[in-house]
């Protein structure tokens, strides 16, 4: 299959010549000051050695910027396949062990192949089937589940278990174990990245808040008042290359990375789709999903874990002025210099203040006010983004994933099995008018006008049936003549097709005259083909309402 020609860097060229340069540029090294400490997070979210966070943006935002049609999205670690990873990999080795970060690369990597099989068979239309009701339910089940995960060492409790519900009980049982030093400091560090997200948005205040800590931890030795620091981290450029893992544990990472897979798509999509709008700029999926495997295989080959099209890092680019992905370029130049130059310090740093800034994330990430309007709006999808994130808070992020999507789609399923259908009846003030089928209702003496609202498949086909004849056999007058009203009614298959050709037997054993109004060529041609026009006879289909009605006098 032929890929389309694309230009190198073709999102990376800065909007607005050398000044436009010179605003991604600054854009980029303000991105890495505040966006470090969030990294060191999703690899202590995801389980793996916190300097693989830093890995995830060193050659990753790269390879977006090589293919991807987004100028804006940002490519490196995420919350939410970051929480998939660890709630899957720590069942098959120890999180932080070179096995864990062996599988945790193996994900990545069959991540990528599924990405690049997406793209050749141009699947980008995927991600329209995680709806943004799923989706905000689903990132609210991960902010629920990384909160909790988060409380252990804030609160300095030893809390290894999988799943909410089992670190909460070891929270509980813990609880005379507390480090009330611990407790003080992440209560007054999350006070201050809230407090500085609300005041001051646009600033490094968790990239300032790690330097304070870290300095004060060494100037004092915090460990010393019971508050645990987090150890060496490893510095230098990543190990490069794949260490593969055995062929049945190869075989358990696919669903695991099927779940990447599905996250990526539809939470990549959602957001450069959200901000090319907002500047009128043109986006090629599949040139996205193409960029997407290309970030997750040299993720996968540099020592780092799944990445994907971050919505949080993506606004922080946003407001820090970036423009294009040399912003991103730049962003990986800063976390070069990083790992080259910065990561011995970071041993002093008090695990809680790691904590802090996740739990701070994971806050952020339940979206309150859109679950309120949901539940005004749509109690039906209120329940179900609700039910996503009991799913993944409890159950967990892999599973919650699949069982929302299924949701989702069985929801859809039941909307067209049971779509809205109606009896138009005249009224002289208002017109035609839709009133509920009731049996006995007519819209006139010996006519029936009906109205079907979804497409005719087999599913819905019997019930479409069953509603004509009740009306029928029910009326208070003698039916001559039934209009169908189609215009919801895009295509009909084999199935329904069969039930209509019955339902018009029975109908015409009735002497009663059948009319399809408002029919769209499409449907006409279904009709055609599956012999409902023979059926019908000459001159009963109709495009319009009134043509319909104007060929039964009425």
């Amino acid at each position: 299959m032929k890929l389309p020609r694309w230009r190198l860097f073709g999102a990376a060229y800065p909007v607005g010549g050398v000044e436009g340069a010179r605003r991604d540029l600054v854009a980029g090294i303000n991105l890495a000051s505040m966006n470090v400490p969030q990294l060191l997070g999703y690899a202590h979210i995801a389980g793996m050695p916190l300097v693989a966070g830093l890995y995830t943006a060193l050659l990753a935002p790269l390879g977006f910027a090589l293919v991807g049609s987004s100028r804006h999205l940002v490519v490196a670690a995420d919350s939410g396949t970051a929480a998939i990873l660890a709630g899957s990999l720590s069942h098959m080795a120890t999180p932080g062990s070179a096995h864990y970060a062996s599988l945790a690369a193996m994900t990545a990597l069959l991540t990528a192949v599924m990405l690049i099989v997406a793209r050749l068979f141009k699947l980008g239309f995927l991600a329209d089937f995680l709806s943004r009701t799923v989706l905000v339910g689903f990132l609210t089940g991960v902010g629920i589940q990384v909160a909790i995960a988060m409380l252990g060492d804030m609160l300095g409790i030893a809390a290894s278990g999988h799943g909410a519900v089992s670190q909460l009980w070891q929270l509980v049982n813990g609880i005379s174990h507390l480090s009330p030093a611990t407790l003080g400091l992440s209560l007054l560090l999350v006070l201050a990245l809230l407090g500085g997200k609300r005041l001051a948005p646009n600033a490094p205040i968790a990239l300032g808040l790690v330097i304070a800590t870290a300095g004060a931890s060494w100037a004092w030795n915090f460990a010393a008042f019971g508050v645990a620091t987090i150890g060496p981290v490893a510095g230098g450029l990543p190990p490069f290359g794949l260490s593969l893992p055995n062929w049945d544990e190869v075989l358990q990472l696919l669903p695991v990375a099927a779940s990447c897979f599905v996250v990526i798509i539809a939470q990549s999509a959602a957001t450069a789709r959200a901000i090319a709008a907002r500047y009128n700029e043109h986006l090629v999926e599949d040139d996205d999903i193409l960029g997407l495997a290309i970030a997750n295989g040299a993720a996968a080959l540099s020592g780092a874990f799944v990445v994907n099209g971050s919505p949080t890092q993506t606004a922080m680019a946003e407001r820090a002025g970036a423009r294009s992905q040399l912003a991103q370029i730049a962003f990986a130049g800063c976390v070069f210099i990083v790992l080259l130059l910065l990561t011995a310090p970071l041993q002093f740093l008090p695990r809680c203040m790691l904590a802090a800034v996740i739990f701070t994330i994971a806050i952020g990430m339940i979206d309150l006010g859109t679950l309120r309007a949901m539940r005004g709006e749509s109690p039906g999808e209120f329940k179900l983004a609700v039910t996503t994130a009991c799913a993944v808070a409890i159950i967990g992020v892999e599973q919650g994933v699949l069982l929302a999507i299924t949701l989702s789609l069985l929801r859809h399923v039941r909307q067209s099995y049971r779509p809205n259908t109606a009896v138009l009846q005249w009224q002289a003030e208002h017109g035609w008018i839709a009133t509920p089928v009731t049996p006995g209702h007519e819209s006139a003496p010996g006519l029936i006008f009906y109205r079907f609202g979804a497409v005719l498949f087999y599913a819905n086909a019997s019930r479409f049936a069953d509603e004509i004849l009740s009306l029928v056999n029910s009326a208070p007058d003698r039916v001559r003549w039934l209009v169908i009203e189609a215009d919801a009614i895009t295509n009909i298959d084999y199935t329904a097709a069969r039930v209509v050709l019955s339902l018009l037997e029975e109908l015409h054993r009735q002497e009663i005259g059948i009319f399809f109004a408002r029919v769209s060529p499409s449907l006409h041609a279904d009709l055609d083909r599956h012999g409902v026009t023979a059926a019908l006879g000459k001159g009963k289909i109709f495009g319009s309402r009134h043509e319909a009605l104007a060929a039964i006098g009425v």
